[in-house]
């Protein structure tokens, strides 16, 4: 009886293993920043599979997932979760001028590729943090992706990038972005205001926030290291 017993929790501790070894090979072949529909494309499953395999994949611990509600969701997957490797703020902080730098209590690591310019930026726009926001509008000057970019950002996020990279515009020497890609982030009439940040405005920026559509957090004073 009691082998019995012994084989089956054997066998039970061995599908527990199998089922995080194939997370984890999950992990590293999506490692980066996703959607669940760009998850659901490049695993060629439904997008209620992609999130129930995002579902079982954080409960190893190999996902954090940021914004949600009304921002659009993003799932950050890490075959070795937030301890070492490179993080998003690493590459913020890189570019950005010493005073505006951001020294955030969580931080999140990718192992084994390098995080894209575009990466970062999309991670700092949804990060709801104002710091990581000003400290990111120097990654307007090294944006060489913008097909990545546009894939990244969808509908309100691209038009808060648009505006973003105006308000950088404004205070630097930026790389030009693509007439298309403006012209795709476009707003319609019937499209409300993105709040970029909840419940938070600009005095400044009025003109950009207009022509966008989009709430814009910052206001010249906030922008005061890039102008030193």
């Amino acid at each position: 009886m009691f082998d019995i017993i012994e084989k089956f929790i054997y066998y039970l501790i061995c599908i527990s293993y199998m089922a995080k070894i194939s997370l984890l090979e999950t992990a590293r072949k999506l490692e980066g920043l996703h959607t669940a529909e760009d998850i659901s494309i490049a695993r060629g499953i439904s997008q209620k599979k992609a999130i129930e395999l995002i579902y079982r994949m954080r409960k190893k611990g190999f996902v954090k997932t940021q914004g949600g509600g009304k921002q659009k969701r993003f799932y950050y997957i890490s075959p070795e979760g937030v301890s070492g490797g490179t993080s998003y703020y690493d590459i913020i902080n890189k570019y950005a001028p010493i005073g505006a730098r951001v020294q955030p209590i969580r931080d999140y690591k990718v192992h084994g590729r390098r995080i894209t310019n575009e990466e970062a930026l999309v991670f700092a726009i949804e990060s709801d943090s104002i710091r990581a926001i000003i400290a990111a509008l120097s990654l307007f000057k090294h944006i060489t992706k913008w097909a990545l970019l546009s894939r990244l950002a969808r509908g309100e996020l691209k038009r808060e990038v648009c505006a973003l990279y105006e308000v950088a515009r404004s205070i630097m020497r930026v790389r030009k972005m693509p007439e298309q890609f403006k012209k795709s982030a476009n707003p319609h009439k019937k499209d409300r205001y993105a709040y970029i940040i909840p419940k938070m405005s600009s005095d400044d920026f009025n003109k950009i926030e207009r022509r966008w559509k989009v709430r814009i957090p910052l206001n010249n004073a906030d922008l005061e290291e890039y102008v030193k």
